[in-house]
């Protein structure tokens, strides 16, 4: 690997960073702290800072010194840490009961951070970086709404990149792929409605409970029956709710889940699906089953050609042939900075964070960013921004 030896220089300043936004979580639209610190370092090496967008969303810009140019490259990084409770057990746990970042958001604003730091203080390039902060990336669509603020129309981006830690990846490694990166994630409800009763006498009810089952046990069928067996998708319910007691037959059942899908297409095909399966089960079972969709959709994160091929050659540079992972799987996970690839052609890199053959994943309890990479990902920015808004000559 090559570490920018004055990033390397502040590696303990890092940890010290990331560990601190790790000890003091803060759930999406409630980043005041995280932001407020955000905010207040990047003031301090002199960059333009904007806030507000998206509620506690940071914008910065770092204009070269190497001539004047219009050109401008967007960085982005996520904020907000998940409503769950930790067990990782280091010291710098979260110090906010219920809540942790178990999606290494720490490590990502403080590796963007420490980019901004180094750049600062260089500005060997030409043109404008804009270091973009987001908040609610955990299905509250904060890139969404940073865009539908004016994020492109007040700093505008010829290309923006993303990078998030891949668990499955060892320390070293960088994957880059052209075309979907991540999935697109819709999240439903599903309220089955029958008729309640007495548990000894089921002939008298209509039980929401067995006609869930039934209707779980049908969407299955979207993928494994009604997919092209070269596609790919998903439909997973992750929650079951019905009934409070065990000699009552609850009116009601509730169901939630989600779907995924890269193509257009398949997602619209799964979506149609769930509707239809759930409503004609019910229906064929004397019940009645109302399905929702909730607001907080993303679309498939969708990287394009040209700006995959710039990150896999920075890539290269920062980890060497071996240590690029190109045309790396696609994931069914789902990201907000898709929205922002709507907008500006870019692409969304995966940094190798733990490797091996059980490794712990994003949204474990047990998770913890490997402060090893900080300055790894940080002289990915760097170098990024060198090479996108090089000094011409």
């Amino acid at each position: 690997m090559t570490i920018e030896p004055a990033i390397a220089a502040f590696h303990d300043e890092m940890t010290a960073w990331r560990r601190d936004l790790h000890a003091h979580p803060e759930l999406g639209y409630e980043e005041h702290r995280t932001s407020e610190l955000v905010a207040a370092k990047l003031a301090g090496w002199g960059l333009e800072v904007h806030r507000g967008l998206a509620g506690t969303g940071v914008v910065a810009t770092l204009e070269g010194k190497a001539g004047a140019s219009e050109r401008a490259v967007g960085l982005r990084a996520d904020m907000d840490a998940l409503p769950m409770a930790e067990a990782s057990g280091v010291a710098h746990s979260s110090t906010a009961p219920g809540r942790m970042h178990a999606c290494g958001h720490d490590g990502h604003t403080t590796m963007l951070l420490a980019a901004a730091k180094y750049l600062s203080g260089t500005r060997d390039f030409a043109g404008r970086v804009r270091f973009i902060f987001q908040p609610a990336e955990e299905m509250l669509a904060g890139g969404k709404r940073m865009v539908e603020d004016g994020l492109f129309e007040l700093f505008p981006c010829d290309r923006i990149f993303g990078m998030h830690n891949a668990p499955p990846l060892a320390p070293g490694q960088i994957g880059v792929r052209a075309g979907p990166v991540l999935a697109s994630a819709d999240f439903f409800e599903i309220t089955i409605t029958g008729r309640g009763g007495h548990g000894a006498y089921p002939h008298t009810v209509i039980d929401p409970a067995v006609v869930g089952a039934h209707v779980i046990t049908a969407l299955q069928t979207l993928v494994a029956r009604e997919l092209d067996p070269l596609d790919a998708g998903v439909v997973s319910i992750t929650r079951l709710h019905v009934g409070s007691t065990d000699n009552v037959i609850a009116p009601t059942a509730v169901l939630g889940g989600t779907v995924r899908a890269f193509k257009p297409e398949t997602r619209a095909r799964l979506v149609d699906g769930v509707h239809r399966i759930a409503r004609c089960v019910a229906e064929g079972l004397r019940a009645t089953a109302e399905v929702r969709f909730t607001d907080a959709a993303y679309p498939p994160t969708v990287a394009t050609e040209a700006e995959a091929e710039l990150a896999a050659a920075v890539a290269r540079e920062v980890v060497g042939e071996a240590g690029l992972v190109w045309d790396h799987p696609p994931a069914m996970g789902g990201e907000d900075f898709a929205f922002m690839l709507q907008k500006v052609p870019g692409a969304f890199v995966m940094l190798g964070q733990q490797g091996g053959d059980d490794p712990i994943q994003c949204h474990d309890p047990r998770f913890d960013f490997n402060d090893a990479i900080l300055p790894l990902g940080a002289t990915f920015w760097a170098r990024l921004v060198e090479r996108t808004l090089a000094v011409p000559g």
